[in-house]
């Protein structure tokens, strides 16, 4: 697995969709969360799992 999981054109327009100001946070939250979950590939439906986990 690389260091830093590929992320879906889809996850990633969904990434804009957050905030500037704590983007590059969440980004590593959810670089985070697919990396404990050994995923390679980073879809919207892990981004919504670390929305729904981080309270947002």
């Amino acid at each position: 697995m690389a260091d830093s999981p590929r992320w879906t054109p889809e996850a990633k327009a969904k990434l804009k969709d957050i905030p500037f100001f704590v983007r590059v946070q969440a980004r590593a939250r959810i670089e985070h969360l697919a990396r404990t979950a050994e995923l390679d590939i980073i879809t919207v439906a892990i981004v919504e799992q670390a929305r729904l986990e981080f309270g947002q």
